[in-house]
């Protein structure tokens, strides 16, 4: 006699993975404002329910839950909606794992993040293979596609002829030029997010989370040094394929050091208590206004000498 596979857990913690699963994948379609970050929380209950259940009955209810969007994929149109699932579950399982074994913050985004995009670049593969198209022009395809609907939207709008021209210009250097390093960001970002949420959830159903270091104290390998030093004269001095190449790697390791500078103000703003509305005021405000992204991630390369949190002078004393 066949048993049932999720007879080891109970009703409340299937329906609880599948709806929060299936809420966080579908406020994209809902939701077009804000609906994409929710989405980006998917993997956010597989983790929970993997930590909690133990590896194999995570992989039961993700399994569940790409079936069910394989379904509801069919139903609405939109069949590729089973890619996303398959790779925003399969990271949440990951990421229990990674959790399991106590690697560091930076380990674990980007032992995850590598995982994603090692993923996703398969799920490319297979898909320019059935259309008979080779996996980066299908890409590259793609992102043209969406910069002519983007145009397109804008003319509709009503903006004027020079500036679509303008916006074009900077789409195609986007898809030609810089979008891998985007890729890489945006995934580390989704990770990082991810990680983020799993500890008000695992302190809520009395899970352990791992010990990782605070996030206003954490701060960039120094060797990263080298790559942005390297980057920075390859950028302004080699030309061509070595020029995009260096373009990329500055982008990502500049995303890195604004995080390192993101976790400064928050160490200031957690010093000295602030209210949780100040906090929020200049969240928003380091967002909408990009110089501040700029001098954040400027403020993440100094510290390496400046010390604007006194942790090296910390560690020497102790």
């Amino acid at each position: 006699m066949v048993s049932w596979p999720f007879e080891s857990m109970n009703k409340k913690d299937v329906m609880g993975c599948l709806g929060g699963a299936g809420f966080l994948f579908l406020c994209s379609a809902y939701f077009p404002l804000f609906g994409p970050l929710f989405c980006l929380l998917t993997p956010a209950p597989f983790l929970y329910y993997s930590t909690k259940l133990g590896l194999k009955n995570g992989i039961k209810l993700a399994f569940l839950t790409i079936v069910l969007a394989g379904i509801a994929g069919i139903l609405i149109g939109y069949p590729q909606a089973i890619l996303f699932c398959v790779e925003l579950s399969a990271l949440g399982l990951v990421l229990a794992e990674i959790f399991r074994r106590r690697f560091t913050l930076g380990q674990t985004i980007l032992f995850a993040s590598l995982f994603l995009i090692l993923m996703s670049m398969g799920h490319l593969f297979i898909l320019g293979l059935s259309k008979g198209v080779d996996p980066f022009e299908l890409l590259v395809n793609y992102l043209n596609g969406q910069v002519k609907q983007t145009i397109t939207a804008y003319e509709e709008m009503g903006v004027p002829g020079e500036d679509l021209v303008e916006l074009e210009s900077y789409a195609r250097v986007f898809v030609n030029t810089v979008y891998p390093s985007l890729m890489i960001v945006g995934t580390g970002f989704t990770v990082w997010l991810n990680v983020v949420v799993a500890r008000p959830l695992f302190t809520r159903g009395n899970l352990k989370y791992p010990d990782f270091v605070p996030m206003d104290r954490w701060e960039t390998p120094e060797p990263l040094i080298w790559g942005v030093i390297v980057s920075g004269f390859s950028l302004f001095l080699l030309p061509g394929v070595i020029r995009s190449l260096a373009a990329n790697v500055m982008i990502v390791l500049m995303a890195i050091y604004l995080f390192h500078g993101v976790s400064i103000i928050a160490f200031f703003l957690h010093k000295y208590r602030l209210p949780l509305w100040i906090r929020i005021g200049i969240y928003l405000l380091i967002i909408i206004q990009q110089l501040f992204l700029v001098l954040l991630a400027l403020a993440g390369v100094f510290d390496q000498w400046v010390d604007f949190r006194k942790l090296h002078r910390e560690q020497e004393a102790s």
